[in-house]
């Protein structure tokens, strides 16, 4: 039995929302499927799609063969990477989070040291003092 993922029409004359299942490759297109995978309704504004990952990623693996519509919403939706990651297809390398030193401490953001071209090009966020002022136009004259 082929065993495919595709879509299902529903709703009224003009307003169409489909289904995503699984169904048999011979069924009809609105025939009883095997599992509901989640919905696509192409005229709300953006176009609404909810798919069940774990499920979808699940009938893949089974050998499952989505229809060139229902690929491009797995596409959208993320799972055909999920799926392509976990059978082995897309190699990830995964970036280790940075791990501090037992006992060592966290240094604040304020004591971070600043790169001298960093520093030069950054407008000062504190406003000078008068004296701050006074004392620039004396160094200034001298």
């Amino acid at each position: 039995m082929a065993v495919k993922m595709r879509l299902m029409r529903m709703g009224k004359k003009k307003s169409p929302f489909y289904r995503v299942v699984v169904i048999d490759g011979r069924a009809p297109r609105d025939g009883r499927y095997i599992d509901l995978l989640g919905r696509y309704d192409p005229r709300q504004e953006p176009s609404l799609i909810e798919i069940d990952a774990d499920k979808a990623i699940d009938w893949l693996k089974k050998g499952a063969q989505p229809t060139e519509a229902v690929r491009k919403l797995l596409e959208i939706s993320g799972t055909m990477s999920r799926y392509k990651v976990a059978a082995g297809k897309i190699h990830t390398v995964k970036a280790a989070a940075p791990v501090a030193a037992p006992g060592a401490e966290e240094i604040p953001v304020e004591e971070i040291p600043v790169s001298e071209e960093v520093a030069e090009t950054a407008e000062p966020t504190v406003h000078e003092t008068e004296a701050d002022v006074a004392e620039d136009a004396t160094t200034e004259e001298e």
